[in-house]
């Protein structure tokens, strides 16, 4: 019975992955489902490996799986509700998951497909703080090479799920996705309400053994010896072992092992990627030392080996790491559902004796789910993401988890209170303790932004709008004062606090289980604030208030910014009010005046039409507004800057050149003058400054017409320049009149010199005929009009050619009377 026995799951896997390629998506769900239904967890056990890969695809990124992540109801209806139904808490995967966690199977996880710093301590025999990796880590009989995790079916799911985000990059996509619309994204959203629920508590597996079974793994080798972050590895490693659930375990402490696990796991792959120079900060003192005797040790023990080389390694080491928006967006869910979690507290009562006695494990998982398992590694990835990702309008996903971080407020259950007027909401006290135990998010990040936001186009409305939202938050009432507060807190004089107590707190082991101890509660709000920024920033930390000098500077520089943005949106809309008024009957011709002088005038965001143009100044000028709240700004100073850039304008109400300084070679560009042509805030006049007869051919012209009347022109002149020169260089009447038709003396006062060329010498063409005018389409249908109207009124052709001369020349002498110094005639 055992040949047979052991034949069988291979038999099945290959059917089912013959059915992967033979039956549609919704056969094969509803095959899986009999077959977990159906056979025991004996010979489900060799396919389950199989199903998790083929579903969220292998961890190198080749198998694509179910493509979860561009899986939309709007595209492709069924397969999503299909789908999302077999991958529900309560649907036909979880159950199979429960059915092999009740017969204890583990299933390795390669641990080169970790995050970088976490996969370069454990191969340098080094356990992180986390507890998912306690006791889990298994060696090969050959040595050190292909490290492994041994994992139960729920960790073993849950990892390849959360890890699908990462390394599932490269999906083939065939029409425009929105992440929070996939399956993937509503999957996240279902889990984290199922394992983390905000009301109730969390719903036992569907099976017939409640939680399932997960006794104490295998202890690893006595012969690799390990180092634990945290604390001393071998007093952790027995708490974690006489903390793993067990059948006979309390149910009420089996309650939220999967809810723990869940986080863990979505926070170890999301939010654990940064260099490990990084990481390794993170870590308190007293490991740094154990980990650099251990180190110390195999050195000498081992001079020259592969463990030297791996210490160096180690060191050298840089993970390349560049989140998605779609990745971002998860995050921000997380980070929303986690407020929302820990804000379903129940209030604590009165009596500490009946809190010892009625607080369920979910209850204290809640009061700690943030400070424990999030913020730190939150903190380092925004950091991350604030100083390497593009200055684009893309960053509005990480600035909206940022600021959905920053107000657990938003997601507490309390409504505020109904008013006639929609007056901003003031920040209750109940949340400074948050504000100061989370300080470096709410002002380090914030000067992160200023330095960010210096460097964009504010004239963009997507721009302009990030900028809004920051203030808008920080401008909520009370919020300022009580990040002062912090500010004030942390600087305050530090007090004589034992070595032990003080080590404690500098290394609140966010990582650690839920299950370890506690440690004590310090009521010191000033030494709470010190330990939450020297435990992110390290002791040798040079804190820069947000409310101090050097900040304020940067505020005051982005208020002045604000004002340029908002001359420049202005001067953009009006240029845009000048150019449609101006508009002819013509246009259709693509004839404008612009060309015909043949400057260019328009900006890249004269694209964004003129509804954009109002939103930005909207904007501004809330965010300057807000800016003012926050910073108590002088009303005075925002006036003289305002006044400062009013003068951008020259007295002809044209925009002053950007700002050059002279040198031998003529105007030369200051890093100020790049920044102004870049943002567009000043411009030189394009001009075209050769000779008129040889400028290209526009597009209002006739391209043929143009090359002809050319030759034309220049035999005429060729012909008769003598006799032009002649008559030009008379005095009386006559001469006047042809200097009016045949010459431009103003041309040379027209043309302006480029930054770079100081002097330009300028050409005098002397008198010649120009019949360019006639190739112009508007010239074209303008006579094609008259001749038109003419025939009307019974005047044919030659009659109508000799009073259009006839009035051109009356039209000219009378010009001619008035100044000889006129403008000339331009056709």
């Amino acid at each position: 019975m055992a040949g047979p026995a052991l034949q069988q799951p291979s038999y099945l896997l290959a059917t089912l992955k013959a059915d992967c390629v033979n039956k549609p998506f919704v056969q094969r769900c509803h095959d899986l489902e009999t077959v977990i239904e159906e056979f025991p967890a004996k010979e489900l056990h060799g396919i389950f490996p199989w199903l998790v890969e083929s579903i969220f695809g292998s961890l190198d990124g080749i198998i694509v799986g179910w493509n979860l992540r561009c899986l939309q109801g709007r595209t492709n209806p069924t397969e999503y509700s299909v789908a999302l139904d077999f991958l529900d808490p309560s649907g036909p995967m979880m159950k199979l998951v429960y059915k092999l966690q009740a017969e204890e199977y583990r299933y390795d996880f390669p641990v080169s497909y970790l995050p970088g710093p976490v996969k370069a301590s454990i191969q340098e025999q080094v356990l992180p703080e986390c507890s998912l990796y306690h006791n889990k880590v298994q060696f090969p009989s050959s040595g050190g090479l292909g490290l492994n995790l041994a994992l139960n079916p729920f960790e073993y799911y849950m990892f390849y799920f959360a890890i699908s985000l990462i390394t599932q990059k490269n999906s083939p996509v065939t029409h425009h996705v929105s992440p929070s619309n996939s399956a993937y994204f509503i999957l996240v959203d279902t889990y984290l309400k199922c394992f983390l629920p905000t009301e109730g508590s969390v719903l036992p597996p569907p099976s017939s053994n409640p939680g399932g079974a997960i006794p104490s793994p295998t202890p690893r080798s006595p012969a690799v010896p390990f180092t634990s972050y945290g604390m001393h590895h071998t007093s952790l490693l027995k708490r974690h072992i006489a903390h793993q659930p067990s059948v006979n375990a309390d149910p009420a402490s089996q309650e939220i092992w999967r809810s723990e696990t869940l986080l863990q796991i979505f926070v170890e792959m999301w939010l654990h990627h940064y260099s490990l120079e990084m990481y390794q900060k993170m870590q308190s003192p007293h490991v740094k030392l154990e980990v650099l005797h251990y180190r110390l040790s195999i050195s000498s023990k081992h001079h020259g080996s592969p463990a030297q080389s791996s210490y160096q390694a180690l060191h050298a080491y840089q993970e390349s790491f560049k989140p998605t928006e779609e990745h971002v967006l998860v995050v921000r869910l997380l980070v929303k559902h986690l407020h929302a979690f820990s804000n379903s507290l129940k209030p604590e009562p009165l009596s500490p004796s009946a809190h010892s006695h009625t607080a369920s494990p979910l209850e204290e998982f809640k009061r700690v789910v943030i400070p424990r398992f999030v913020q730190e590694k939150l903190y380092i990835f925004l950091q991350h993401c604030f100083g390497h990702w593009p200055l684009d309008a893309s960053f509005r996903a990480v600035l909206e988890m940022w600021l959905s971080y920053l107000q657990p407020w938003r997601y507490a259950p309390e409504k505020p209170p109904q008013s006639a007027e929609p007056l901003p909401r003031s920040v209750s006290e109940k949340w400074a303790a948050f504000i100061q135990e989370n300080l470096l998010m709410y002002t380090k990040l914030f000067v992160g932004f200023l330095n960010r936001a210096l460097r964009t186009d504010l004239v963009s409305p997507k721009n302009a709008l990030m900028v809004f939202r920051v203030a808008k938050v920080f401008a909520q009432p009370n919020l300022a004062e009580m990040i002062l507060k912090g500010e004030q807190l942390f600087l305050e004089p530090e007090l004589v606090i034992p070595h032990r107590q003080h080590r404690l707190f500098m290394t609140p082991t966010l990582g650690g289980s839920f299950f370890s101890s506690w440690p004590p509660t310090i009521t010191d709000a000033s030494f709470k604030v010190k330990s939450h920024v020297y435990s992110l920033e390290g002791q040798d930390f040079q804190y820069k208030q947000m409310f101090g000098t050097e900040v304020r500077n940067l505020v005051l520089k982005l208020a002045q910014l604000i004002c340029q943005a908002q001359q420049t949106a202005k001067s953009i809309s009006d240029h845009s009010a000048e150019t449609m008024a101006s508009q002819s009957f013509f246009s259709w011709f693509r004839f404008t005046p612009s060309e015909m002088n043949g400057s260019y005038t328009g900006n890249d965001l004269d694209e964004i039409g003129q509804d954009s143009i109002k939103k930005t100044d909207e904007y501004l000028e809330k965010a300057l507004e807000y800016l003012c709240q926050i910073f108590k700004l002088n009303e005075a100073q925002l006036t003289q800057m305002m006044m400062k850039c009013g003068t951008a304008e020259d007295e002809n109400g044209k925009k002053q050149l950007p700002d050059c300084i002279e040198s031998e070679e003529g105007l030369v560009l200051t890093p100020l003058g790049r920044y102004q042509i870049i943002n567009g805030l000043r411009r030189f006049e394009v001009q075209y400054q050769g000779d008129a007869e040889l400028q290209p051919i526009r597009s209002y012209e006739n391209a043929t017409l143009v090359r002809l009347l050319f030759r034309l022109s220049s035999a005429l002149n060729e012909r008769f320049a003598a006799q032009m020169d002649v008559l030009c260089s008379r005095e009386d009447f006559v001469g006047r009149l042809c200097r009016y038709h045949l010459t431009n003396p103003h041309l040379a006062q027209k043309m302006r010199c480029s930054p770079v060329a100081k002097d330009r010498t300028s050409q005098n063409w002397g008198p010649r005929i120009s019949l360019r005018f006639l190739a112009s389409y508007r010239t074209l249908v303008s006579l094609l009009l008259i001749y038109f109207t003419a025939s009307w009124c019974y005047i044919g052709p030659v009659g109508c050619t000799f009073i259009i001369l006839m009035g051109y020349l009356l039209y000219a002498l009378i010009m001619t009377f008035f100044s000889e110094g006129w403008k000339p005639h331009e056709h």
